[in-house]
Formats: structure tokens, sequence, C-alpha cells
């Protein structure tokens, strides 16, 4: 294991965190509104407090600091949220191709978004944040729903959870077309939302989403030793003094939560955690105390990357959906890791 961390401690290792600032800087620059980069250096460094001589334009300075900037720290804050799940549900699982949805919480958190649509919460509390509030108790309780039913089915075992996950999340895809059916109104907001975007999204949702953030940090990174020990197996995992089922119920619950926080502000955005996990092993290591906060560095990056690339490739100022630029990039990647039929990551 020692090795694995020398492995990521090179000087590609910061090549992850140089992205991720390239990548908020070109946010900060793209869009339907003009901006240099010396207007935006201005703009920053005067919001910072440093001496700028260049004369101050207002209107620049809201679309950086109000729209740009912090559209793009939420872009970034959610694509390090899904590469972290990723990792630890491919980890934990055994299985290379789990993602940040294994368990169903996407299915429970789009659901709870569209029954909020459907019933108008947002417009009868007035409140921007009533969506993603019901999102993200959409994808609480199937989180709660699946560990309750792989309990029932014998335990938290690999197999159960995931069969769980896969059971939860076939109901609730049949929940949500029932309630598009149900209200052809607010089929176009239902579908745009679950197609995944940082559309009018900024500092209301960012607040919203940091709590699941933290926790969910907090609670991998207090078990991220387990998380290699688990790849071992149960058996091998018992006998190192590791008490799996615990274990395994900790980072479930950790990547679920930041699953659940992503997708409650940005909508359901697939293939990070597929993508940037993969990457990190190939190119840095496998054990997890590198691989975790590489993997989150690169997911922030690639998710910010995306985004620009969504909200520029069109004209005229229309704005692709997310999901769909990650798709483009991630159905590849996915083709790539069947044909290949390799873990980077297997211990």
């Amino acid at each position: 294991m020692p090795r694995n961390r020398l492995q990521g401690a090179g000087p590609r290792a910061l090549l992850p965190a140089l992205a991720g600032l390239a990548a908020l800087a070109t946010a900060c620059l793209a869009g339907a509104y003009p901006a240099g980069p010396g207007q935006v250096a201005a703009v920053l460094g005067r919001a910072m407090g440093l001496p700028v001589t260049a004369p101050a334009d207002p209107a620049l300075t809201a679309v950086v600091l109000d729209l740009r900037l912090w559209r793009g720290v939420l872009a970034y804050g959610v694509g390090a949220a899904l590469a972290v799940a990723g990792g630890v549900f491919q980890g934990v699982l055994r299985n290379p191709l789990a993602d940040p949805f294994t368990l169903g919480v996407s299915g429970g958190a789009a659901f709870g978004a569209a029954l909020s649509l459907t019933l108008g919460l947002a417009a009868a509390s007035g409140s921007v944040i009533a969506t993603p509030l019901c999102a993200l108790a959409g994808g609480g309780a199937a989180l709660a729903f699946v560990l309750a039913l792989a309990r029932a089915c014998g335990g938290l075992r690999r197999e159960t959870v995931v069969l769980a996950g896969i059971i939860a999340a076939t109901f609730l895809s049949a929940l949500l077309s029932l309630t598009k059916a149900l209200n052809e109104e607010s089929v176009a907001g239902i579908v745009f939302w679950i197609m995944g975007g940082f559309q009018g999204r900024g500092k209301a949702e960012l607040a919203l989403f940091l709590p699941c953030f933290l926790a969910g940090a907090l609670l991998i990174r207090l078990y991220i030793r387990e998380c290699d020990i688990l790849l071992l197996g149960e058996t091998q995992a018992r006998q190192l003094g590791v008490a799996a089922g615990r274990a395994r119920l900790a980072l479930l619950t950790g990547a679920s939560l930041l699953t659940a926080g992503a997708v409650a502000v940005s909508g359901v955005i697939g293939f990070v955690g597929l993508i940037a996990p993969h990457a990190c092993r190939r190119l840095f290591s496998a054990e997890h105390g590198t691989l975790l906060p590489q993997s989150a560095l690169c997911g922030g990056a690639l998710l910010v990357f995306a985004d620009v690339l969504a909200r520029t490739i069109l004209p005229g100022g229309a704005e692709l959906p997310v999901g769909v630029v990650t798709a483009l990039l991630g159905g590849p990647f996915f083709c790539f890791l069947l044909v290949t039929g390799r873990e980077g990551g297997r211990a």
C-alpha cells in the first residue's frame, strides 16, 4: 500500500488539480456575454481586494461573480461528489461497472423532483430550492428502502445490495413514468431536469449541496482504510479485524449521500462516476487513499468542462443538458471497459 501512495505522488499527480483550475477559469470566460482573460482577471482580483487599475464593468462583474463563478464551483463540487461515490461503489461492491446510481438513489431523487414539479411545490412555496429538497428527500428514502430490503434478504452482502438497488431503480422508474403520464404539462420540465444540468443554478443550490457533500465525504474518510480491505473479500476482512457489514454500510451511506446531494441540485448526470475513478486507477493508484482524492479532482474538472461545452456548443445562447455531454463521453468509455474486461484497481 505505501508503494501505491508513492505512485500517485509524482508530478503528474498535480494534473487533475491543474485541470480543475483551468476548468474554472474557462467557466468564468465562456458564455454569451463576451469577456477576455484580462477582464475576468480584473473582476476576480477586485473581488479579492487586490489593487486593479482597469475600470470596473458592473455588467461583467455581475455575470462573472453571480452567474459563471458559482455555477462553475457547483459543477466542480457535483463532479467531485459523483467521482468519489463511483470509486467507493466500485470498491465496496467489487464491480468495475458500478456507478453512483447503483443503489437507486438517482431514481429516488428523480421521482422526488418530478413529484415537486407535478404538484407545483416550488411555485406554491416561493422557494427555488423546493424541488432540490424534494429530490434530496426522495434519494434518502430510496437509500433507506434499499438498505432495509438488503437486510431483510440476508444482510448487507454485495450481491443483496446490488439486487435491492436494481429492484428499487426499476420500481422508481415505473413511478416516474406514471408521474409524467398523469401530468403532461410538467413533462418538459421533468425530462430536462432528469437529463441534468446547471442552468440557473448558483449559490442557493450550493448551500443545499454542501452539507450532503461534507457529511458523505467525512463518513467515507473515516472508513477509507476498510474500503481497501473489503476488496479482499469478507472472509479476509474479518480475519484482519474489520467488521465488514458495518464498514460496507458506512461507505455505501457516505457514497449515497454524495450522490443524493449531487442529483438534488443538478439532476441525473451519468458516467462521471465511471470515467473519473477508472482513469485515476490507471494513471495513479488503486489504493483508495490516493484514488478517491484524485478522482474528486478529476471528476470536478471533467464536469466543469462538460458544462462549459453544454452552454457554448449551441448558437443563440441555447444550452444542452450536461447529461447529454457526459453520456456522449461516457458511452465510448463504457464500451472500452467492456471490451478490455480489465479493472485497473483489482487487488
